[in-house]
């Protein structure tokens, strides 16, 4: 006899616990919480369990793990077999949702992986394509892709013409020079000689695509102040070498890194070191 005056084997708490799966400790839990009813006990003091315990202890363990809180647990044992099916069909309509959206999660997951295109509009990942193909430096192309991510985002509607400016600039020889040419400077220290004979460089090139092209042609995405300073800040954490030359510029008549702007001589903070001669 057990100790509720069943006919039968009896269960330890132990045994139980195994039978469905779960710890002693959840099966303690649950006592405490009014899911599963307290045995009596034997005449050792120690709680004796029927096999219907065993059945009361895995329905209780399936609707908790399904996310049904526990006191929702509570009201479903209690409830007819009618109000109880259609509780779990309900409970079935909710964990599918998850799954649905689980698996939207995963296929963002899987655009992420797979490249540029996550949060880029199709004409930007053209456009850092062909930066590729021109053998444009990876590191340069991911700082563009990081700073058009935040651009596209804030000024869609603008995208298409900034992008049709990228590629009339994409054909000049002398702004592909310009790319190749910042991807060189990854490569340098801050004490290289031959980060600031780029720099030297680059301020010539720059300065001959503003005198043939106009100044818009060199500062064309038209940004205001504070965005221009966020964008160059990803820019120099994706590429540290960025900043210096950046201050390198500036001694030579440009600053920024987004906006370029000329630099008026007293402005500059330091010699002026441009000299004629090709971006080496």
């Amino acid at each position: 006899m057990n100790g509720r005056g069943e006919s039968g084997p009896t269960l330890t708490i132990g045994e139980l616990a195994s039978y469905a799966g779960v710890t002693v400790r959840t099966v303690r839990h649950y006592h405490a919480r009014g899911l599963l009813p307290e045995p009596e006990r034997d005449r050792s003091g120690y709680r004796r369990y029927g096999g219907g315990a065993v059945v009361e202890l895995i329905r209780i363990r399936t609707l908790a793990e399904a996310g049904v809180p526990l006191a929702r647990v509570r009201e479903l044992l209690r409830a007819g077999e009618e109000e109880f099916a259609a509780a779990v069909a309900d409970i079935d309509r909710r964990l599918r949702a998850e799954i649905r959206e689980r698996q939207r999660r995963r296929e963002r997951i899987a655009r992420l992986v797979a490249g540029d295109g996550l949060a880029l509009p199709q004409d930007v990942v053209g456009y850092l394509d062909r930066l590729r193909a021109l053998g444009v430096d990876e590191r340069i192309v991911q700082v563009e892709r990081d700073g058009w991510i935040p651009l596209a985002a804030r000024s869609p509607e603008r995208v298409a013409g900034w992008m049709a400016r990228k590629r009339e600039q994409l054909a000049d020889p002398q702004f592909v020079a310009f790319y190749l040419a910042l991807g060189r400077a990854l490569d340098r220290t801050d004490d290289d000689p031959r980060l600031a004979a780029l720099a030297d460089g680059l301020a010539v090139l720059l300065t001959r695509m503003a005198e043939e092209h106009g100044e818009g042609y060199v500062d064309d995405t038209g940004v205001e102040p504070p965005f221009a300073t966020l964008m160059d800040a990803l820019a120099f954490d994706a590429a540290p070498p960025a900043r210096r030359l950046a201050e390198l510029l500036r001694e030579r008549g440009w600053t920024g890194w987004t906006k370029l702007e000329r630099v008026a001589p007293e402005d500059r903070g330091g010699g002026e070191g441009a000299v004629a001669g090709d971006v080496p």
